[in-house]
């Protein structure tokens, strides 16, 4: 279909930022005339169309902006191999109602147990929902926040920290971090207390933590107000990673046999 109108309906529809409709305007043209579709049916298809385009651009720019390492869902986890966690529990969390009540989501557990996982699952499901997401580990946040006083935009920094709804703070005491940082670390725990949600995944007891921030006191700050409204997961599983490996080689030695 082609004419000097229908040519400039498209470019309209384009400047409108409708142009997702510019490719399957022209199905919709067909089947209106086939079906002797009434006009109001017909604006109506359009518009649906064009809210669900706009919806799933906004859904690929939350997570792209969300800067998650991967993408793995709720869906993916395999909680036969962890017993210890409730399911029901993590799954009733993807109502996302602790992200409108501003709470927390800790989860505690040695590496591979698919404490990061989780956490982007529920980062992913936030974003579907229309929430904005932003993913850091403890160390990389740290740093981040360290280097800005060269330019003097700690401030700045900090207050961005604030805005997205929740934030994912992932491998708090992989590395241990000294008391500067460990204030940093603070400032923006205190930032975001009763505001926003913190998604935080740790291999150390809350115990530990005084140690692995350098500062017990600093330790007990975070921890009163990060616990003060959260739900916390205490995984005592294994390894994913471990267990895939063990299946890699295991296959290997199958193979081998059967060769």
């Amino acid at each position: 279909m082609s004419s000097p109108e229908y040519e400039q309906l498209l470019l309209n529809l384009k400047r409108l930022r409708l142009g997702g409709l510019t490719e399957s305007l022209e199905g919709h043209l067909k089947r209106a005339a086939a079906t002797n579709m009434s006009y109001q049916d017909f604006l109506s298809g359009l518009v649906h169309e064009a809210l669900e385009h706009r919806q799933q651009r906004g859904v690929a720019l939350r997570i792209k902006k969300a800067r998650f390492p991967f993408q793995k869902r709720l869906e993916d986890f395999d909680f036969d191999f962890q017993p210890s966690l409730n399911r029901q529990k993590v799954k009733a969390l993807a109502s996302l109602k602790f992200v409108d009540q501003r709470e927390n989501v800790i989860f505690l557990g040695p590496p591979g147990v698919g404490k990061t996982h989780l956490a982007v699952a529920l980062g992913l499901e936030a974003c579907q929902g229309g929430y904005k997401v932003a993913f850091t580990t403890l160390h990389d946040l740290v740093n981040d926040l360290h280097a800005s006083l060269a330019d003097r935009s700690l401030a700045e920094k900090l207050q961005a920290l604030s805005r997205p709804h929740i934030l994912i703070i992932d491998e708090v005491g992989y590395l241990p971090l000294d008391k500067e940082r460990a204030n940093y670390f603070f400032q923006v725990v205190a930032g975001r207390y009763e505001q926003g949600s913190v998604i935080l995944t740790s291999n150390k007891s809350f115990t530990d933590w005084g140690t692995a921030l350098g500062d017990g006191v600093i330790a007990s700050a975070i921890l009163d107000r990060l616990l003060h409204h959260s739900t916390v997961f205490n995984i005592r599983g294994q390894s994913y990673r471990l267990k895939e490996k063990r299946d890699s080689v295991l296959k290997e030695e199958v193979a081998m046999i059967q060769s």
